[in-house]
């Protein structure tokens, strides 16, 4: 008995023990209920209401997440239009006042080795680079552009909006580029244009003569473009030979750019008076004319080169320089720079284009059944050039060198008449096609006033056909 009344004691301690619980597990409690308290009540017993609620704990902090202060919109603009306006931004309408736009226009010229990546590059990637690219392939390919040209950019707020390249003195590309992407087209450039009657004596050089009145190298060449049918500007000038020339002069933003079309010009050259009026046909064809209708234009150039000396004449009996015999020189030797263009002297396809040791690289048009031109010691070719290519005159076909029997850069020129050579400064070409009978009432019209200028130094009517001639 005295055994199972001690078992029984011992389970009834051994529950004691175990039911009291340590000092640190009941004060951690405590401060956790204490914590909890304080947080949700903020030590106000009369039990939480809407009104006792803050948004913020004077204790923690802590913002109320259910406040409309920390809602989230569904979008940045729906953020921008639930926030009231601020008076000190804008007082009076409550709305953002909008960017003021800032505009850049960049202008330069292309430098050596530059591309369009490299010029476009601060506003483009690569990839908006090359769909620029591809959009001006059709209208000029920017691949093509060329050290010298000018450029411009033209920026809002540092975004690419338009670039512009001059193709040449005519036309400029324009590309614009909008959020739909890049367009690109051709137009034309505008210039100030000013009719001005220039006129000069020769006495050392066509191109001294325009430098002594002011005039650019330019002017000059223009005139033998003109004239190169029946004056050699290589051996046919004399001193006391003169020119007159009704001519465009083209300005943009107040300065000199350059020589627009010559309405009209006269060159007298060893007493011989030559004019030239410029015309449109009605069927739309621009050429100069004489004072009878007849075309300036000849089958042939006087010579292929502008601007050289003739350094060696035809001849049946010449010592030559390399091979020190006396032998035919069926050719006039024309002394040039090396690399000056060499063109063809009339229409025409090619039907040699070749290398021998004697002439070197040269050419070989056939002109029309009768004619056949030669143009020997080349340093090369045009680009592009090929047998059975057909030729217009005074398109280039090479380039001056001294290649085969040379002893300086020089052109060779030959020609053959029915297969046999003959003097080419012999050779008496032909006009080409006339003003049109239909046409000659009002090419005498045209005419009529831009001879009255270039005699007596007035100016021409400003309502002449010669106005709405393309630029030449």
């Amino acid at each position: 008995m005295k055994y199972y009344k001690a078992r029984k004691l011992n389970r009834v301690r051994l529950k004691r023990k175990r039911s009291k619980k340590p000092l640190w597990v009941v004060l951690v409690t405590c401060s956790l209920f204490a914590c909890t308290f304080f947080y949700f009540w903020g030590g106000d017993f009369s039990g939480p209401t809407m009104a006792s609620v803050s948004p913020q704990s004077p204790i923690s902090g802590r913002k109320d997440l259910s406040t409309p202060e920390n809602s989230h919109p569904a979008s940045a603009a729906q953020a921008l239009e639930s926030a009231g306006p601020n008076p000190e931004e804008d007082p009076g309408e409550g709305e953002k006042p909008a960017r003021e736009e800032e505009v850049e226009v960049r202008e330069g010229a292309i430098r050596s080795g530059q591309t369009i990546s490299s010029i476009l590059e601060e506003f483009l990637n690569p990839a908006a680079i090359y769909e620029l690219a591809r959009v001006c392939s059709d209208v000029y390919p920017v691949q093509r552009i060329k050290s010298g040209h000018v450029y411009r950019i033209k920026t809002v707020n540092g975004k690419l909006k338009g670039f512009e390249y001059e193709i040449d003195d005519k036309s400029k590309l324009c590309v614009n580029a909008s959020k739909q992407g890049f367009t690109a087209v051709k137009k034309d450039i505008v210039y100030e244009v000013d009719k001005v009657l220039v006129q000069a004596k020769i006495e050392d050089s066509l191109f001294l003569a325009a430098q002594k009145i002011g005039e650019s190298a330019a002017l000059p060449v223009r005139l033998a473009q003109i004239f190169a049918w029946d004056v050699d500007f290589v051996k046919d000038i004399r001193k006391g030979d003169s020119f007159r020339a009704l001519i465009e002069k083209r300005y943009r933003k107040g300065e000199f750019a350059g020589y627009g079309r010559i309405l009209a010009a006269r060159f007298v050259n060893k007493g011989n008076i030559f004019n030239a009026f410029l015309f449109q046909d009605s069927g739309g064809r621009c050429d100069y004319y004489d004072e009878n209708g007849d075309s300036v234009r000849k089958a042939f150039l006087k010579a292929p080169l502008e601007f050289s000396r003739i350094s060696s004449g035809y001849s049946l009996s010449r010592l030559h320089p390399i091979l020190k015999v006396r032998r035919p020189h069926r050719a006039i030797d024309y002394a040039a720079p090396r690399g000056t263009p060499i063109k063809s002297i009339g229409d025409g396809k090619v039907v040699t284009k070749s290398y021998s040791k004697g002439a070197g690289r040269y050419v070989k048009v056939r002109h029309n059944s009768i004619y056949t031109t030669v143009y020997n010691h080349m340093s090369r070719f045009a680009r592009g050039l090929r047998v059975g290519k057909t030729v217009s005159q005074g398109e280039t076909i090479g380039y001056v060198g001294a290649t085969g029997y040379a002893t300086g850069p020089h052109l060779d020129f030959r020609m053959k008449k029915n297969g046999r050579y003959v003097n080419p400064l012999h050779v008496k070409s032909p006009p080409v096609e006339p003003v049109p009978k239909e046409d000659m009432p009002r090419f005498k019209t045209t005419m009529e006033p831009l001879m009255a200028a270039l005699e007596g130094g007035t100016r021409v009517a400003e309502n002449t056909l010669a106005e709405k001639a393309p630029v030449n």
